[in-house]
């Protein structure tokens, strides 16, 4: 456990950042769902809209740290060729 006063600061702000990637983290996921569902349904015009608002999402989690830039790259090739397989 954290003894020394700065031990202790740099634990509490750990938590909070924790809590704020967790956030980024997730909002990155339910755009990337949005687009898995649109998909799935077989939407071309919904898959492209939401891989639209998927792309920035996924970069800003680059610059946040949340994700590699070259996952979040490889991520939006692969979701892009899958939409336009559909249309």
């Amino acid at each position: 456990m954290a003894n020394s006063p700065q031990a202790k600061k740099r634990a509490r702000q750990i938590e909070r950042r924790t809590q704020v990637n967790k956030a980024r983290r997730s909002r990155i996921r339910t755009f990337l769902r949005a687009v898995e569902e649109a998909i799935e349904s077989g939407d071309s015009a919904a898959a492209k809209a939401a891989l639209r608002a998927a792309q920035p999402e996924l970069m800003r989690g680059v610059t946040k740290g949340i994700v590699h830039k070259n996952t979040a790259s490889r991520k939006v090739s692969r979701l892009s060729a899958r939409v336009k397989a559909l249309g």
